[in-house]
């Protein structure tokens, strides 16, 4: 039984079920562009059915390669960007339990402090990399590996540190798949069908997610049932395209932004992923909504006046956790607080009322909003959500009429900075940059005393 549910009564009176079945024939023909494919970007449509993503050979080869990081590391570094690495750390950061070495992200920033912290924490302590990048010229990741390999082999030595990284990249080309073949490094691979947006649960993100001590036999099985559920071609049965018609429709009314709220943290780095697929996937032709998330009930107390008063042009979809969370009883104390009213409860009971409370009032204030229910906070439970927004992406986006597993928009700040790094045959970019730079600052900075 799938463990996601939709409520979608904020909703309304902006969007009904009869609504959403006005728009059946074009989710139908959306949804076959996603499983047939023939629309653009159909290369990219080998997450579709979560059975084919890994193969039985490579299930077995994680379960190997994590066991031994599991017993030879303090730390696991995980080195990648975007797809590369926020599919696994939202994964991590929600189901775990620090049974195992503690997983640390890099190749996601170019800060030197962010380095420098992690170079700390692993002083003297063992640790292991999984470094993840198809090409494996990204600069982000690239610098990163100099970095830790660098850092790996100065503790271990060059043989011993070749047996502790794992290169997750292309199956035949690139620099990275040439690199770990004349180390000798384990590798797995990024497959050629699957943007990186769309890849936790590939071997992307299966092995950092094995090494945190997760079950990813369950976590794919939740994907699974999340897809079959999406194989029901009735719109108001089929919870992605559901979600992906909603949200279009209420593109279409004027809605421009997107909320995920959640009140649990665990789920701040799901709704970071979140932003990268919906963003990456439908920001494009000045077109879609834009994504943004809350964490709850934290940002009511700052981001609350602006969602409850602000500008209207605003939906939110809440993702909450329904139960199999663990009992906390509010202790009695004296009543200065004014809070003696709660004492005895489970905060789980406060929390929920908090969530129903901002509900109401969201849709009170002109939102429009709908409930992702999970019946709790599992491997089975987050596999069906993944799956679930991945495949409502894909349909949502061929409804807005883009290409949802291109970016060609990434491409264009990484022109700019190869220019004013100086990198080999981009002589004549650095030239044109640096004149439009030295331009532009012209008689625009302020200095202050």
């Amino acid at each position: 039984m799938l463990p996601l549910k939709l409520d979608f009564g904020y909703l309304a009176p902006d969007i009904s079920l009869e609504l959403v079945q006005t728009w059946q024939d074009m989710v139908d023909f959306a949804d076959r562009k996603v499983t047939k494919g023939g629309g653009e970007g159909s290369d990219f449509l080998g997450w579709v059915e979560p059975k084919d993503m890994v193969s039985d050979s490579e299930l077995q080869q994680i379960r190997s390669l994590s066991s031994e990081l599991r017993e030879n590391c303090d730390y696991l570094i995980v080195i990648g960007i975007g797809g590369s690495y926020l599919g696994a750390r939202a994964v991590i950061e929600a189901l775990g339990r620090g049974d195992g070495p503690q997983v640390l992200f890099a190749g996601n920033s170019l800060s030197a402090h962010y380095h420098a912290e992690i170079l700390r924490k692993i002083q003297g302590k063992r640790f292991g990399i999984n470094v993840i990048s198809k090409s494996g010229t990204t600069t982000e990741p690239a610098v990163s590996f100099r970095i830790y390999r660098e850092a790996l082999e100065n503790r271990v030595g060059r043989e011993a540190a070749k047996k502790l990284i794992v290169a997750t990249t292309d199956s035949k080309k690139g620099a990275l798949r040439k690199f770990a073949d004349e180390e000798g490094y384990a590798t797995l691979r990024v497959p050629d069908d699957v943007g990186g947006r769309y890849s936790v649960l590939t071997p992307v993100g299966l092995l950092p997610i094995a090494v945190a001590g997760i079950d990813i036999d369950k976590l794919l099985g939740g994907a699974q049932e999340c897809a079959t559920a999406c194989s029901n071609p009735d719109v108001t049965k089929n919870p992605a395209t559901f979600y992906a018609a909603a949200r279009n429709l209420l593109y279409r009314q004027g809605k421009t932004t997107e909320i995920f709220a959640s009140f649990e943290p665990r789920l701040h780095f799901v709704a970071e992923w979140w932003k990268q697929l919906y963003g990456e996937s439908e920001g494009k032709d000045h077109i879609s909504l834009f994504p943004a998330s809350v964490d709850l009930t934290t940002d009511l107390h700052s981001m609350g006046q602006w969602i409850q008063q602000g500008r209207r042009n605003i939906i939110e979809t809440f993702v909450i956790v329904d139960g199999g969370e663990e009992t906390l009883a509010i202790p009695q104390g004296k009543n200065l607080d004014e809070l003696g009213y709660l004492a005895g409860k489970d905060i789980n009971e406060v929390n929920r009322a908090a969530y129903r409370a901002t509900a109401l009032a969201h849709r009170d204030g002109d939102v429009p909003n709908q409930t992702i229910h999970l019946d709790q906070l599992n491997s089975f439970s987050l596999g069906a959500l993944l799956y679930f927004f991945e495949r409502a992406c894909g349909v949502s986006g061929y409804l807005m009429g883009v290409n949802p597993f291109n970016q060609p928009g990434v491409e264009a700040y990484k022109t700019n900075m190869f220019a004013l790094l100086g990198k080999p045959s981009y002589e004549q970019a650095t030239k044109d940059v640096q004149a439009r730079l030295s331009a532009q600052k012209q008689g625009t900075v302020i200095s202050f005393s």
